[in-house]
């Protein structure tokens, strides 16, 4: 009996089929890909193919006929396009889609890379914003002073010094600022306080120099003539010689008169010494003892306080209400300034945008320095100042002897020595009034 369906074989009726070696006549016809459309396409219709020639009897891998209609294995959006191209001839298209109804495959996110893309902009956006900050206030250091015009100097020493000069200047201020702040509206400028600080490795020295300082005025070049003035022997307060031909003489004076180098020059104005203090939300001091001067505007009580600009000026130009009168002024500046420091040069100050910039415009508008001062030596001279209170840190007065017709005289030896420890850089032995 026949077991085999009809139809296979091209019509063989006997008890086994056909195998391909006795078909080696039949050929299957080879249609162009635009005709083969299945049994639809009126343009060229393949004859029948029963898979014999393939061997594949049971499969349909050209996709014809029936599923090509319905959709099978190889038609899964069932449009009948015939077989995927690179299996049964044409060029490789690469694997199919995804089934219907299925989520396309998303790759997980790369967290490293985006770390690594995120910490890159942040260091670029950090060093725009460090060097943008530094052009800004480096164009605002006022740089007047020229030391190069000072003769006869010494010679440097292991330390870097500055003289800071704090200035009567009202530069600047409306009149009801001078008004508020008891400066007064006398023209032009004087020293009103001077201190050497020395940033030296053992630690930061500062030494108050009074006003009122018994000195001889040297031989000097005029800062605006050029001209030469021989010494005539003068003797006169220290705050003349500023008085006389402005931070060039002063300089020249204090080094004549200490044997000291300076390295660099820092002078502020009443205005902005008060307008720094604004900017940093005031300056907390603790005032051993209460006292009042009318000429200042002070009235302060004993204990922990927080100063405003108003008050601070006040408190670092009070004299008259003071037992020691400017030697006790002195002292009250050092105190005032290193508390200053402190407050400003801190993380909280310099790390937040909001106090930064506006303290260092209070301070940069009004603070005049020599030609050579850069940004580093300024903040160094600022740490240094912060550094006077610390455990290294030694703040005085200088020497004292006595007095000369009203002046201060200084204490020559102890003088002699303080400066030759300063420029050696050795340990401060020497002890100021």
């Amino acid at each position: 009996m026949n077991d085999w369906p009809d139809g296979y074989g091209r019509g063989s009726r006997g008890e086994q089929p056909e195998g391909a070696r006795a078909m080696r006549h039949v050929q299957r016809p080879q249609v162009p890909p635009q005709q083969s459309q299945g049994y639809d396409d009126q343009q060229g219709q393949p004859p029948y193919d029963s898979g014999y020639n393939t061997g594949q009897v049971y499969g349909n891998p050209s996709g014809q006929g029936r599923n090509q209609q319905q959709g099978g294995p190889y038609d899964p959006q069932g449009q009948g396009q015939g077989p995927a191209q690179g299996q049964y001839g044409g060029p490789p298209q690469g694997p199919p889609g995804p089934p219907p109804g299925s989520q396309p495959y998303r790759q997980p996110p790369d967290w490293r890379r985006r770390i690594k893309i995120g910490s890159l902009v942040l260091v670029v956006s950090l060093l725009a914003v460090t060097i943008g900050t530094y052009f800004w206030a480096d164009s605002k250091v006022k740089r007047e002073v020229d030391l190069s015009k000072v003769i006869e100097r010494p010679k440097g020493g292991e330390c870097t010094t500055y003289l800071i000069v704090g200035s009567d200047s009202r530069e600047g201020m409306s009149a009801e600022e001078r008004k508020r702040l008891r400066t007064g509206s006398t023209a032009g400028k004087r020293t009103d306080s001077m201190m050497i600080l020395a940033d030296c490795s053992r630690g930061p020295v500062m030494v108050s120099l009074p006003r009122d300082s018994d000195v001889e005025i040297p031989s000097f070049k005029g800062s605006e003539s050029g001209k030469t003035f021989p010494a005539r022997g003068q003797r006169t307060k220290l705050n003349a010689a500023y008085a006389m031909d402005g931070p060039e003489l002063l300089v020249r004076t204090v080094e004549h008169n200490t044997g000291l180098r300076i390295d660099h020059y820092a002078e502020i104005g009443f205005g902005g010494f008060a307008k720094i203090v604004d900017a940093i939300g005031g300056v907390e001091m603790d005032i051993p003892k209460a006292f009042k001067d009318k000429k200042s505007g002070a009235d302060f009580q004993a204990g922990k306080q927080t100063l405003d600009g108003e008050e601070a000026l006040a408190f670092v130009r009070t004299r008259y209400a003071l037992p020691g009168s400017d030697l006790d002024r002195t002292k009250n500046q050092q105190k005032f300034l290193a508390a200053l420091a402190g407050q400003t040069a801190t993380p909280g100050t310099i790390l937040n945008p909001f106090k930064l910039y506006p303290t260092m415009g209070a301070g940069l508008d009004t603070l005049v320095v020599d030609k050579d001062m850069s940004l580093w030596d300024l903040s160094q001279m600022f740490f240094a100042m912060k550094g006077v209170t610390g455990g290294d840190g030694t703040s005085m007065n200088i020497p004292l002897s006595g007095t000369r017709g009203g002046n201060l005289t200084w204490d020559r030896a102890k003088v002699d020595k303080l400066m030759e420890q300063i420029e050696k850089d050795e340990k401060i032995t020497v002890t100021g009034n």
